[in-house]
């Protein structure tokens, strides 16, 4: 129950006590990746998957820059146990890049749709459960269209929203270029977090955020609920935040404001509404809060956490959101009893969930596989 706070359950503290209950073991798998332009685990699959896209490095020292965010990433994906798949180039010692003078021109462009073309399909076969697409490098904006640049021709935000259609998991999509604001909207759907480095595609000056964010997303220190796992919200919080501390500091004028999506608006929510993870002004329009989604995926579990099986996992994820979406819908309920009574139902499957029951009935010893089907 890491972003359901305390004041929901109230009365019903004997039934979310019956959450933390028996726990169900399960093995993980760690993989290596190797290569240039594409680095792909060799071993048995994993049912998560990091794409890690390198774009153009514009300059040797970009390059390097964006070599060290990416492999930031990589370390955290395979501690976390976590397929790792690589896209484009690497800085070499002598300044230049490792890009083969035989590669085609857009094989880092058919690279990204071939890979998503195959989650689709592991997806739909139930072998993959959660994607994560981190865009590391620069953006451009023409006033109509955001690219993210890559070797050869560049991928807009349409087309990859159009690459994506077809998978069917949740998905997590962090693009750190400059000028990515307008991927935002673009990329939004359900079961989608979506996170950009800037709020507009004017935005085109070269982004930090993505040094903060591949920073954070695998450090336990970035906490700030404290339940042992630093979740992509958290690592968004944090990251947004440092980037603002670097244009205090330097005393300049900041130059890009990150966004999340996790609510299907394509609106997307500032850091600055939050204190700690907690939300402390008020969204505008009365839309729903941005964050809930993304504070679901953990790149690196805790140890908790990666004793239950994904099944467990995509189940307890499921119904900690409808305890949410009820309590936002509180005042519309014709009497407190009614409320609670559809509060204590959702607990009581949430408790049977880790539990090991099936939700759907009374009696234990179901497997909780059952009620997913």
């Amino acid at each position: 129950m890491r972003f359901i706070t305390q004041s929901i359950f109230g009365r019903h503290q004997a039934v979310v006590s019956l959450v933390f209950g028996v726990l169900m073991p399960v093995c993980s798998h760690c993989f290596a990746a190797d290569g240039d332009s594409v680095r792909s685990a060799k071993a048995a699959p994993a049912d998560r998957l990091v794409l890690i896209v390198r774009g153009a490095s514009g300059t040797p020292e970009y390059g390097q820059l964006f070599d060290t965010w990416s492999e930031r990433w990589e370390s955290a994906a395979l501690q976390g146990g976590t397929q790792v798949l690589r896209i484009g180039p690497k800085e070499s010692g002598g300044g230049g890049t490792s890009q083969a003078v035989t590669e085609p021109i857009d094989a880092d462009r058919n690279s990204i749709e071939l890979a998503l073309r195959e989650a689709a399909k592991e997806a739909q076969s139930k072998q993959l459960n959660e994607l994560w697409i981190v865009l590391i490098g620069h953006g451009t904006f023409d006033g109509r269209l955001a690219r993210f640049n890559l070797r050869g021709q560049d991928i807009s935000a349409e087309e990859l929203a159009n690459w994506l259609n077809p998978v069917s998991c949740p998905v997590a999509i962090a693009n750190c270029a400059s000028a990515s604001g307008p991927f935002l909207k673009a990329l939004a759907g359900p079961d989608r977090v979506v996170i950009t480095a800037t709020k507009a595609g004017s935005e085109n000056n070269f982004a930090r955020f993505g040094e903060y964010l591949s920073a954070a997303v695998g450090d336990s220190t970035f906490d700030l609920d404290k339940d042992g796992q630093t979740s992509l919200f958290e690592a968004y919080l944090s990251a947004s935040r440092r980037t603002d501390g670097f244009y205090e500091t330097e005393g300049r004028l900041a130059t890009e404001h990150a966004l999340l999506d996790d609510n299907s608006d394509g609106l997307g929510i500032r850091a600055d509404l939050f204190r700690g993870i907690r939300l402390v002004k008020k969204v505008q329009g009365g839309a729903s809060v941005d964050g809930r989604l993304a504070h679901q995926f953990h790149l690196v579990r805790s140890d908790s956490e990666r004793q239950l099986s994904s099944q467990t996992r995509q189940l307890r994820d499921k119904l900690e959101l409808a305890v949410i979406q009820l309590r936002d819908r509180k005042q519309s309920f014709d009497s407190e009893d009614a409320y609670y009574a559809q509060l204590e139902d959702l607990l009581v499957k949430l408790a049977q969930a880790y539990a090991g029951f099936d939700s759907t009935v009374e009696t234990p010893g179901k497997p909780i596989g059952a009620r997913l089907k």
